[in-house]
Formats: C-alpha cells, sequence, structure tokens
C-alpha cells in the first residue's frame, strides 16, 4: 500500500495521472506475462502479478475517489484472477 499512497502523491500533485500510472501498470504486467526467459510457473508468475495487479485496482479506486483495505484488494484480486 506504501506504493499506492505514493501513485496517490504524484497524481494530487499533478506530476503523473491516473491514465499515465495505470499505463505504466500494464506495461509491468505485460513483462510478466512476457517473461519466458526464466520459466517461470504459473504459481510464480501469479506471484509476480498480484501486486501489479493490487496496485492498478487502487488507482482505480483513487481516481473514483475510493478507498479500500489491502484486504479489500486482495479480494478483488483473487476474484480477477
Amino acid at each position: 500500500m506504501a506504493v499506492a499512497s505514493l501513485c496517490e502523491v504524484l497524481i494530487d500533485k499533478g506530476l503523473l495521472n491516473h491514465k499515465e500510472v495505470g499505463a505504466a501498470f500494464e506495461r509491468a504486467m505485460r513483462a510478466v506475462e512476457q517473461d519466458d526467459a526464466h520459466q517461470l510457473s504459473e504459481a510464480n508468475q501469479a506471484a509476480a502479478a498480484f501486486p501489479i495487479r493490487l496496485l492498478s485496482l487502487a488507482n482505480q479506486a483513487h481516481e473514483r475517489g475510493k478507498t479500500f483495505t489491502f484486504s479489500d484488494y486482495a479480494a478483488i484480486v483473487g476474484k480477477l484472477t
């Protein structure tokens, strides 16, 4: 949640916008999904993707003026994967 808070500060200060932050998370997710060099198991790939998905959800919630707990985000990520 610390990184989510940092992203919120960057957005609130006008240094980035939600679209830019979301695009960064999308690039990070693609990098995890396309990482064939390390031959990650599905479990390891899911573990690497979890924080990216959580941060993406936090960014979307912040854009709508909402805030959730880590447990809420984790439950949502679990349902989406």
